[in-house]
């Protein structure tokens, strides 16, 4: 376990800001062509975060009733960074 357990996290933390931001751009992008693809992506979007959001609601009460709430949050960083990379690969 590393000397400073919260270090990991937060360089977690700012990579996926540093992919979002990616992210941002590449979906502004495909908004701004318009069309079919954006109107679909625009829908994606807003249902992906809404599913997000519930998953790591999940993850965190979860951690919290077994007693383990440090975990939810390594959790939520997880479930967030494959989210994000995989909307970079799309």
């Amino acid at each position: 376990m590393p000397a400073w357990p919260w270090f990991t996290l937060a360089t977690q933390g700012a990579q996926l800001a540093l992919d979002a931001q990616q992210v941002i751009l590449l979906r502004l992008s495909k908004l701004a062509a318009g069309g079919p693809k954006a109107r679909r992506e625009a829908s994606r979007m807003v249902s992906e975060k809404v599913a997000a959001l519930a998953v790591s609601q999940r993850l965190m009460l979860g951690s919290a009733t077994r007693g383990r709430a440090g975990k939810g949050a390594k959790s939520v960083m997880s479930l967030y960074r494959k989210r994000v990379a995989a909307n970079k690969r799309r």
